[in-house]
């Protein structure tokens, strides 16, 4: 089967969506499966308001059409994926919806929660949107029950389950980063933005040293307000594995994100975690040893210097990409067009 993912987050961005969709696609690959990737990259894009990072592809319906179109070309089957709700994502369900092609969608980002934070946008605006881009779709991939229950609430439908996985290979206990820091060291990785909540790890009064690794439109601010904190920028992943495990505890200030594919990195390399009691870690930890959550974050981080690193890499080791992408295969909805269907669908046929 060829799965064709249309994303608006892709290369060279850096986040949890982009690794989540590398990482699956990689399994795919191993299983047996051709990827497909339409990203920003193959289009004119302009950056993201206020996240320069992030390009948004600008007129994107003509060129989604036409890749999508060739694609169903070959008469093979065929999976569509719309991972993101941006200009990408809406000219992929645009297409599929006028042509009958079945297609599944994920909630990757708490949107509704960003927005008002960020632009004071009222939630209840930015649900209606969802359920109005999420309900063509056949599935609507969550990625824990916690958000599933609360898309639900929201009038969405359609929910499953497509968790999500760490590369206990390339995470793992590793040598250390010749980083000469007072101990203990306490790590966030991460983008680094206003809805991380990144302030309250590093306003947090903790002994030893703060290091955050990662890029983002709050860093230059946390780097004025915080000059004693440590920022090394993104790092390859590879470095990435040894400051994990260079760490004594890694600490995960976040309240609105869906999931924190950073926890179960920071675990397989044998960190343990210190969080809030909040969904995500939630999800992750559940009612594990391998970390603490606390609504004092000072007192959740501390305490996390005391858990058995063992243990750490042990519970790691269970939640591999290889069954969370069986998981996702599971759902998608295999469709096969005709040649003749299909040249009837290329713009200006």
């Amino acid at each position: 089967m060829k799965i064709v993912t249309v994303t608006d987050a892709w290369r060279p961005q850096v986040n949890g969506v982009v690794r989540t969709i590398e990482a699956t696609n990689r399994e795919l690959q191993r299983a047996g499966h051709a990827t497909v990737v339409i990203g920003p990259d193959s289009f004119l894009s302009l950056p993201c308001p206020g996240y320069a990072e992030i390009r948004l592809a600008v007129l994107p319906w003509l060129g989604v059409a036409r890749r999508l179109a060739a694609e169903l070309a070959g008469g093979q089957e065929i999976a569509v994926h719309v991972a993101t709700e941006g200009p990408l994502g809406r000219a992929a369900r645009s297409w599929c919806r006028r042509h009958a092609v079945p297609f599944t969608t994920a909630y990757h980002t708490r949107f509704p929660q960003f927005l008002q934070a960020m632009y004071r946008v009222p939630e209840a605006w930015t649900y209606a949107a969802m359920r109005r881009f999420h309900r063509d779709a056949s599935v609507v991939m969550a990625p824990t029950p916690t958000v599933a229950a609360e898309l639900r609430e929201h009038g969405l439908g359609k929910l499953a389950l497509w968790t999500r996985g760490v590369d206990t290979e390339l995470y793992r206990p590793s040598p250390h980063l010749p980083l000469d820091l007072p101990r203990p060291i306490f790590l966030h990785v991460g983008r680094v933005s206003v809805e991380k909540n990144i302030a309250d790890f590093l306003m947090a009064d903790l002994p030893g040293s703060k290091v955050v690794a990662g890029e983002g439109p709050a860093l230059a601010l946390l780097k004025r307000r915080y000059p004693e904190v440590h920022f090394l920028g993104i790092l390859p992943q590879n470095e990435l594995a040894r400051l994990y495990s260079t760490a004594d505890v890694f600490v995960f200030p976040s309240r609105s994100d869906t999931f924190g594919l950073v926890l179960l990195e920071a675990l397989a390399c044998g960190t343990p975690v210190a969080a809030y009691p909040v969904q995500g870690p939630l999800d992750v930890l559940g009612h594990s040893s391998v970390g603490v959550m606390h609504e004092d974050l000072r007192l959740a981080a501390l305490a996390a210097l005391k858990v058995d690193r063992r243990r750490c890499r042990e519970f790691a080791l269970a939640r591999s990409w290889g069954v969370a992408t069986q998981q996702f295969v599971a759902l998608q909805r295999p469709f096969r067009m005709s040649g003749s269907r299909c040249l009837a669908t290329l713009p200006g046929a």
